[in-house]
């Protein structure tokens, strides 16, 4: 199938999807969500309203809802193993809550160690707790003694927009900002393993597919996959990009040592995305691709706000990304990994969800699978794929 028949496809596929409408935060924007694993259909928002709202995807209702603060909620997260404890961040603090509680919960603990704006957090399994926020740092809090355990600093020149954990690698993490950087930190040292530049002469260059060349590919999201998935042959993460752009990158190549890849090993690590194919070509090779997805392949056409792996059906099979343009769309991601094939992956669905997209996850159930969160005070839920 064309390039073409498959983009003609994937929106055909995509008729009909009327989503249904969570109500709950009574004005501003939803600005996040997360989807339980422990209680498939679970779904937590946060919003500007400054609320947390609890939803049950077999109800029609909303569950409850806690005030949590008189600001904006930028992030919010489960604690890795413990769903029953919630994480927010609102302004440069971070506020712990007990779901158990219901409406009447009041905040469990409160760390106030970001100087500026915190645009996102999360949480490891070791306990600890990282935020990112507008000065360009990431504060890294040990939440089990309830102290700051490391900041995390000079890689992002701008604005640090996004920050996750790398589940097989439990002392890294990776961080995205508006300086079109991405880093990838030992936080026990406090230090970098290796970063890519997208803004750099370099990457815009090479590219053989780039985004929207008005747009800057600032680094806008990050998901990272977890271990295990399809088999267990990648360990990858996906970026969204500013200027249109979804990229995939291979961690696990990116990351091994420098003799092992044949090339040498540099501090800052600005690569060309024309850099796809290491070596021969050979399957083992394939592997140090980075995958490209942008309009040329019925890509975003503008701002990537967010993209996370699918946690539905074979877990992480799909990539999920929302933008600017209004548009959610589903990609079958590992065959731009694939020796058998040439693509960068497959558009398998395109979505005009009428909204600029703010966040989305995925639901490990049958149905209702997909949440989005756009510039509206409600959640829609879709049916994928």
């Amino acid at each position: 199938m064309s390039e073409t028949e498959s983009s003609a496809a994937a929106a055909a596929a995509a008729e009909g999807r009327k989503p249904r409408r969570l109500r709950g935060h009574r004005k501003g924007a939803v600005t996040c969500c997360v989807a339980s694993c422990s209680r498939p259909g679970v779904v937590a928002s946060s919003g500007e309203d400054g609320c947390i709202c609890w939803f049950d995807l077999r109800t029609k209702n909303v569950l409850f809802t806690m005030e949590a603060t008189n600001q904006p909620i930028s992030s919010v997260c489960f604690k890795a193993g413990n769903e029953d404890l919630v994480y927010a961040s609102a302004g440069n603090e971070i506020l712990s809550f007990d779901v158990r509680m219901g409406p009447q919960a009041e905040p469990l603990e409160k760390y106030n160690y970001n100087r500026d704006e915190i645009n996102q957090i999360a949480v490891s399994s070791k306990g600890f707790l990282a935020a990112a926020d507008d000065s360009g740092d990431v504060k890294i809090i040990n939440t089990i003694q309830k102290c700051m355990y490391k900041r995390l600093r000079e890689a992002h020149t701008s604005i640090c927009s996004s920050v996750q954990f790398i589940p097989w690698k439990p002392w890294t993490a990776i961080t995205g900002g508006l300086d079109s950087k991405l880093a990838v930190w030992d936080f026990s040292k406090g230090r970098t393993l290796f970063s890519i530049d997208y803004g750099s002469p370099e990457m815009q260059n090479g590219s053989s597919g780039t985004g929207q060349c008005f747009n800057p590919p600032f680094v806008h999201s990050i998901a990272v996959s977890e271990e295990g998935i399809l088999g267990g042959l990648y360990k990858v993460c996906a970026v969204a990009r500013g200027d249109g752009a979804v990229d995939v990158v291979n961690l696990e190549y990116e990351l091994a040592p420098a003799k092992s890849k044949g090339l040498p090993r540099m501090a800052d690590l600005s690569l060309s995305s024309k850099r796809t194919d290491i070596g021969d070509g050979c399957a083992s090779q394939s592997q140090g691709k980075r995958i490209h997805l942008d309009y040329t392949v019925g890509g975003h056409t503008s701002s990537v706000s967010c993209v996370t792996f699918s946690v539905f059906g074979e877990k992480g099979k799909f990539l999920v990304s929302g933008g600017n343009d209004s548009s959610v769309k589903l990609w079958d991601w590992s065959k731009g990994f694939s020796s058998e094939t040439n693509s960068n992956g497959e558009l398998v669905l395109n979505m005009n969800v009428s909204k600029k997209v703010n966040w989305l996850c995925t639901a490990p159930t049958d149905s209702d699978n997909l949440i989005v969160c756009d510039t509206s005070k409600v959640l829609k839920v879709y049916n994928l794929p």
